[in-house]
């Protein structure tokens, strides 16, 4: 057997860039590079087989300096995502903290379903110098590390104790980040001193290797037993979710609802998946859905899931689905998935699946009366969404959010990418925003993590350069993560940043006060010297003095007219742009059509409270399990 010798830092260096994956005969790069901050942990093992690979070239495998961890598996997401989840990044990170800084990362990619490669430095496999600086000491066992926090968000996790141990975990993890059902974040902890070893290598180990991503076929009599569902149907409904999008089965779906009539809602992962002015296209479904989807929803008689988890904002707690013989067709590559609610299960990939029931539903449509309900709620729906964008809406000296988006809206081409994933905008997108592109629309809300945006603008520019890339980011996700700015501006990258200031938690106030928690630690204030609450004067936070320090040019606006002008002009730079605008902490935001389930507390002593509890308690009579 032919070998090299090489440490096991040096072979993964090596065995990472010979990895790619394929889909319809399209190869790609499955690992381009590695996102890293080095320290003890990993400067003299991964550091170095990084700078050996680029400086011999004996490997391709570039890597990417970032400012905070969390920032670097947020960006290796959000590439993932922009690539339909068939590329991705690896992460290294030192021993300690900044290994357990990728956790929240991992959780997020795991619970969006992208895969990440995350290779944290662990403790020495030796123990010869236990206990090193930042290790853990464990009661329970000397093998338990800070690392083990990661098998929960993992969905592959091992931890390589002897070189040779990375043949078999590197395979498995490839395995995983190319199974559209089991990919995630992926984990393989690295202690410091096994990435320094010294190992006799196969070389076959290093040859050219080509993950194939396939296409699940429909199984028959799944398809018919869907179809006949469908047929029987008198108010159907498309929900599209994420999948569809990772499927590239947008065409397949908008020639299926031309041909059908079917309705079809979306989900915030699938949002663009159908144009928002297609004639059956009637938005974002759920907690923060629009009046047309929300409206079809709770008179829909059967519901084909396509590519969606069902997660509490889409079903709006289990409240949406009105209709009490509502009966579920899920189309969905995961078995988990496809089988909630109760289902018919069809589990195949989101393209075939949508062929296959279009060739079993061939010259069935919906009557003329349900297309008719559709126009007509469609067409109310965009009169809420004008009155949410007019002049009028909102009368305070600071403009409306709402007012903000409408203007973006206007000024935003159709291949734009709008990132987001927390605070009050995802609700207003999924209202607003009027995606005609699939990956227009990258909003993050299985985690809804804050901090993520602004390190996403960087992923989602590397993924598709081409495209222009908005990152719309709240202050209170900027003071969260706003360094990777920095890495925009290292690397070149023309990102344009909107960050909407109003001085507080917007999202949480407005649900602090419907639960009758009257906005308490939501505001941005000093604290009061009276009541010794943070209730004082606004504090002097300028935000825009940050971005401009960290290295962006920055534009100024105060109303809708100016931000429009400073967005063409931020249009028309070649560097990243922070465009800062100050908004209404108190919106409005767009009106709501569905429910979300917030406990509220039972007893209180706060005649606010006990109103809430009240309110509450009636929209609980409306949940159910979809049996």
């Amino acid at each position: 057997m032919n070998t090299v010798r090489l440490t096991t830092a040096q072979a993964l260096v090596r065995f990472l860039a010979q990895q790619y994956s394929e889909r319809d005969g399209q190869e790609q790069r499955l690992v381009p590079g590695v996102w890293g901050i080095f320290g003890h942990g990993n400067v003299a093992g991964i550091g170095q087989a990084l700078l050996q690979a680029a400086v011999t070239r004996e490997a391709d495998l570039p890597y990417y300096l970032a400012r905070n961890e969390q920032g670097m598996v947020h960006a290796s997401v959000a590439y993932a995502k922009m690539r339909d989840r068939l590329a991705t990044f690896a992460c290294t990170a030192s021993t300690g903290p900044g290994s357990t800084n990728m956790i929240t990362g991992a959780a997020l990619a795991t619970t969006n379903r992208i895969p990440v490669l995350l290779l944290p430095s662990d403790m020495f496999a030796t123990r010869a110098a236990d206990p090193v600086l930042q290790q853990l000491e464990d009661t329970r066992g000397g093998d338990v590390t800070v690392n083990d926090a990661f098998r929960a968000v993992s969905k592959y996790f091992d931890r390589i104790q002897r070189p040779e141990q990375l043949i078999p975990a590197a395979l498995a993890a490839m395995r995983v980040l190319t199974d559209p059902v089991e990919t995630g974040a992926v984990t393989l902890a690295l202690p410091q001193d096994v990435q320094a070893e010294a190992h006799d290598w196969p070389l076959s180990f290093f040859r050219r290797r080509v993950w194939h991503v396939g296409r699940p076929v429909p199984e028959a009599a799944a398809v018919a037993r869907s179809a006949a569902l469908l047929k029987n149907a008198r108010k159907p409904l498309i929900v599209a979710g994420g999948g569809t999008v990772y499927a590239e089965a947008e065409t397949a779906l908008r020639a299926f609802a031309d041909a059908t009539g079917i309705p079809v809602a979306d989900t915030h992962a699938g949002k663009g998946a159908v144009p928002w002015d297609h004639p059956c296209a009637v938005g974002g479904i759920g907690s923060t859905g629009s009046y047309a989807a929300n409206e079809l929803a709770r008179e829909a008689d059967v519901v084909l899931g396509i590519g969606t988890r069902y997660s509490d904002f889409t079903t709006a707690s289990h409240t949406v689905f009105g209709n009490p013989d509502v009966t579920f067709v899920n189309l969905n590559v995961a078995r988990l998935d496809a089988v909630k609610h109760s289902a018919e299960p069809l589990v195949a990939d989101a393209r075939l699946g949508i062929d296959a029931l279009a060739a079993a539903l061939e010259g069935w449509e919906v009557t003329p009366a349900y297309r008719a309900r559709t126009r007509e709620l469609i067409a109310r729906t965009r009169q809420i969404e004008e009155t949410c964008f007019a002049p009028d809406h909102h009368t305070a000296a600071l403009p409306a959010q709402t007012q903000i988006l409408g203007a973006l809206n206007d000024v935003l081409d159709d291949r734009t990418v709008v990132i987001n994933a927390a605070g009050s905008l995802p609700g207003d997108l999924q209202q607003l925003w009027r995606a005609r592109d699939p990956k227009a629309y990258h909003v993050e809300y299985a985690y809804s993590c804050m901090g993520y945006e602004v390190s996403a603008g960087v992923g989602a520019k590397m993924a598709d350069p081409s495209r222009e890339v908005v990152v719309l980011v709240g202050d209170g996700s900027y003071l969260m993560m706003a360094q990777e700015i920095v890495t925009m501006v290292s690397e070149g990258l023309k990102v344009i940043v909107v960050i909407v200031q109003n001085h507080g938690f917007a999202s949480i106030g407005s649900l602090s006060e419907s639960l009758g928690s009257q906005r308490f630690g939501t505001k941005y204030r000093f604290r009061n010297g009276d009541s010794g609450l943070l209730d004082g004067e606004v504090l002097p936070v300028n935000l825009a003095a940050n971005a401009s320090s960290l290295g962006a040019d920055v534009l100024h606006a105060t109303s809708v007219e100016e931000f429009r002008s400073a967005m063409e002009k931020a249009k028309t730079a070649t560097r990243t742009t922070v465009v800062h605008v100050e908004t209404d902490l108190y919106g409005p935001n767009p009106p709501g059509h569905g429910w979300w389930d917030v406990p509220v507390s039972e007893v209180s002593a706060l005649d606010s409270t006990q109103a809430a509890y009240d309110i509450y308690a009636a929209h609980k009579q409306t949940q159910r399990h979809y049996l």
